[in-house]
């Protein structure tokens, strides 16, 4: 079989047979096929598309190419939670102890950062001695034992989504719907566990920027879970601002600390609640998704949610005294408190472009090669609808030198608008996506 060809045909908009899908995954998971080649294809499948039967074959191929983890030696129903990605989106590390902690079993296998977006495993990593790279042994082991682990996947894990997704990441192909399908759900059915919940973004900071896009996302996702066997729902939450107010991956660690010790609230923790109550859905634990996120706000009152973090954070060597005092995260050298420089309402915001902005600091990559510092971002002093003045705080901006704050501070003033007359809250959620259909959300009063 020819690369070549399978580019050309993909490139004049044909479709893929399985044989040819499965050819060059296969290639993608071996390193036999050059990344130009892997480049091309995405790029021609992000400009032309795949029907929904290529969908279904690039992602159980994907999931075929290394190994499916069993799980089986873990009691009870394994669960996992994936977000479709955003910015300032911590809910995994708010959640995942949270559920542990109400009894359920999360075995999660979480990514790094991915274009505007922040990582999961990068955020870990800047916890002091914070190891991700379980083996399945380790892995398995330690979801016994405390009833949570969040790793990175390993090499013989879905290894073509591996090549892929780093190649997405620096060539502008994040934004295609079967790419996302089946980078998000080959990982996730071939990590073993039994439900799935998915937090599917729509907004200025989401990988899809509208609802009816983001929505079909959720749905395609949602269909292929359930077709393999593994229940699955997702709830399409917004991202027209970031979702904490913390930006950065040091930072964020801080937030999800500050949440769980009862410091502080807002979005952020009404998303990780409403998640987890699905969660413990999924898990058995719950008999309605109302009654999960009730257990989770009882998890985090009693103060057992941050003690499942310490435990975890223990288990995966890292040092659990950062819960206990987050000026043991790394800390950037550079602090400059920023106002709004005008009055009126925040109307809306650019949220890739905040997101790009802490990129820029050195919270990202441009290069697939390049190194994170943890240390810097920035936090967001005001939402959606807020009324400011011109001395009102607009962030703090945590940066490596002068220069970078300067940077970050003209990046993130050009994201954010003002109008002269009140507005709206932003809208947080969109719709639940199950097995059953769609049904269109409202938030609540």
């Amino acid at each position: 079989m020819d690369m070549l060809e399978i580019i050309t045909r993909k490139k004049l908009g044909m479709e893929l047979t399985g044989e040819e899908i499965r050819y060059f995954v296969e290639g993608a998971a071996k390193r036999s096929i050059p990344d130009y080649q892997l480049a091309a294809l995405l790029m021609a499948i992000r400009l032309n598309g795949m029907t929904d039967r290529e969908t279904v074959s690039l992602t159980l191929a994907m999931r075929d190419s290394g190994d499916v983890a069993d799980l089986s030696s873990i009691p009870g129903l394994k669960v996992d939670k994936h977000s479709t990605g955003g910015v300032g989106d911590t809910t995994t590390l708010v959640l995942a102890p949270l559920a542990a902690a109400c009894g359920a079993t999360v075995a999660k296998m979480s990514g790094r950062g991915l274009g505007h977006t922040g990582g999961t495993l990068d955020k870990m990593e800047s916890i002091p001695g914070m190891r991700i790279d379980l083996s399945e042994e380790d892995f398995i082991r330690q979801v016994k034992e405390i009833g949570v682990a969040v790793v990175g996947q390993t090499a013989s894990l879905a290894p073509a989504d591996k090549t892929l997704y780093a190649l997405r990441d620096v060539t502008a192909t994040v934004d295609s719907l079967p790419l996302i399908v089946s980078s998000i759900m080959s990982k996730k059915l071939a990590s073993g566990v039994d439900g799935i919940v998915l937090d599917v973004k729509t907004g200025s900071g989401a990988i899809l920027p509208t609802a009816e896009q983001s929505i079909e996302l959720a749905e395609a996702m949602v269909r292929v879970g359930t077709l393999a066997g593994k229940p699955t729902a997702a709830i399409v939450s917004g991202m027209s601002q970031p979702l904490g107010t913390h930006v950065g991956n040091a930072l964020e660690v801080k937030e999800a600390i500050d949440l769980l010790s009862g410091r502080t609230e807002g979005d952020l923790l009404d998303v990780s609640l409403t998640l987890g109550g699905y969660l413990l859905l999924l898990a058995g634990k719950a008999e309605t998704a109302e009654e999960g996120k009730e257990k989770m706000r009882q998890a985090l009152i009693s103060g057992k949610g941050l003690q499942k973090l310490k435990e975890m954070i223990r288990a995966q060597g890292g040092d659990p005294a950062v819960c206990d005092d987050v000026s043991l995260l790394p800390q950037a050298p550079v602090i400059r408190e920023i106002t709004c420089g005008r009055s009126g309402y925040v109307s809306a915001m650019n949220t890739s472009e905040l997101g790009w902005a802490a990129q820029g600091m050195g919270a990202g990559r441009k290069e697939l090669d390049d190194v994170i510092d943890p240390s810097v971002g920035f936090v967001l002093k005001v939402r959606i609808g807020d009324r400011t003045e011109k001395d009102t705080p607009l962030c703090t901006l945590y940066a490596r030198t002068a220069e970078d704050a300067e940077r970050a501070e003209e990046r993130i003033r050009a994201a954010v608008e003002w109008s002269s007359k009140p507005c709206g809250r932003a809208k947080l959620y969109y719709a639940l996506v199950t097995a059953d259909g769609v049904r269109r959300l409202e938030d609540p009063e």
